[in-house]
């Protein structure tokens, strides 16, 4: 970004929510610090799990499916980008309560098709909203049963799952979890054909799943030493004999005095407890009150978390200005059982979660930005923008 252009990357990263300060100099997003995902407690986390997704799926599609061997692993954005074809379906399905973090599953195209051509007994099946509708539920049964598997280990009191969204795009604009996570890739077959559902859990809500399925909370993680580490530093501390080293006495019992004789030979200078020691050990805090070297220690600052852009962003905002985003007004939201949605007809009323009178929600490729109330302008609908959502509420109504 030192040229004041915009790369693409960068204009992927910030259409799915990616800080366009996560970049680094070649455009990818960085890692953040690592976090410690035991694949192998994940492992059973899923291998529990991959028969009754199977199963689901075969009940709603009403053909057999079966579900090969989980892989689970601890991957970063790029490693799935990698991974998916280039439009995919993305369906966000977040954990609350007791698990916090991005969740969502990523399917092909190819796959959505499939499932909603064979739960509505119709060929080639387009993927509109209905269709999104479809996938959403399918996808959330398998939800339900992880939040059930995670209910016995008795370590996750309140989990609750936020209502499946799924959305159909590019596959650099999906809102994958930011650093480290947990990626599942469930290989099923349905009706004869192979395909794949990708799951990814971010960092910290995997690591407390790995801890529930028997992960060790210490081993590998980053600053820290194993047991068998402090074991050995112990008896290097510890187990040395009381005369120290060569003879030394222990420091707490040594009198102001010289170094006492070693074998008849005679103190050859070595310097009393109350004056410097050289010789290599200039970095060993003066004993008999002497000052110690204090270590240079400055006031973290952080950054102000209120102010706009930094100027250089701005200027790169500004290339992209002309590009289409899709705004919506949504009238209201509702949840129905996929028996409901099919046996739906003409006069058939939907109720809604909305008020009557009560502001629409608009929104910017399906995140609130705004609320208003509905106009009639010549003969079209419009909405009068009538508040503008604060940065704080927009947060808390993207979790």
């Amino acid at each position: 970004m030192s040229d004041g252009a915009i790369s693409q990357d960068e204009i992927d990263a910030l259409l799915s929510g990616v800080p366009i300060d996560g970049l680094n100099a070649s455009g990818q997003v960085t890692n953040g610090p690592a976090v410690n995902i035991d694949t192998v407690a994940l492992g059973k986390f899923a291998e529990e799990l991959k028969q009754p997704l199977a199963d689901n799926i075969k009940q709603m599609t009403g053909v057999d499916c079966t579900a090969s061997n989980v892989v689970v692993e601890s991957a970063v954005r790029d490693q799935l980008l990698a991974k998916l074809p280039e439009m995919v379906i993305a369906v966000m399905a977040d954990f609350s309560n007791a698990l916090t973090g991005d969740h969502i599953y990523i399917i092909a195209t190819e796959l959505a098709q499939k499932l909603v051509s064979l739960i509505n007994k119709e060929e080639n099946a387009a993927l509109d909203d209905m269709s999104l509708s479809i996938i959403s539920e399918t996808l959330s049964t398998h939800t339900n049963d992880e939040i059930t598997a995670l209910d016995k280990t008795q370590k996750f009191a309140g989990l609750a799952c936020n209502p499946a969204e799924a959305v159909n795009m590019p596959k650099a604009m999906v809102r994958i979890p930011q650093n480290t996570f947990a990626l599942f890739s469930y290989p099923i077959t349905l009706d004869g054909q192979p395909y794949t559902i990708w799951e990814a859990i971010a960092g910290e809500a995997a690591v407390q799943i790995g801890k529930a399925y028997g992960a060790d909370d210490g081993a590998g993680a980053v600053g820290t030493l194993s047991p068998a580490d402090m074991a050995s530093m112990s008896s290097l501390a510890g187990g040395m004999p009381n005369a120290g080293m060569g003879g030394m006495p222990q420091m707490g019992g040594m009198p102001n005095m010289g170094m006492p004789q070693m074998g008849g030979m005679p103190n050859m200078g070595m310097p009393q407890m109350g004056q410097p020691m050289m010789n290599g050990m200039m970095g060993m805090p003066q004993m008999g009150g002497m000052p110690m070297n204090t270590p240079n220690v400055q006031t973290l600052q952080y950054p102000n978390l209120q102010g706009g852009m930094p100027s250089g962003e701005q200027g790169n905002i500004s290339l992209i200005m002309d590009v289409f985003m899709e705004m919506t007004v949504e009238l209201g939201r509702t949840k129905k059982q996929i028996r409901d949605i099919l046996g739906m007809g003409e006069g058939t009323i939907i109720e809604l979660d909305k008020l009557a009178g009560e502001p629409v929600d608009i929104l910017v490729n399906h995140k609130p930005i705004a609320k208003g109330e509905v106009v009639v302008i010549d003969e079209n609908f419009g909405v009068r923008v009538t508040e503008i959502l604060s940065p704080l509420e927009r947060v808390s109504d993207l979790h």
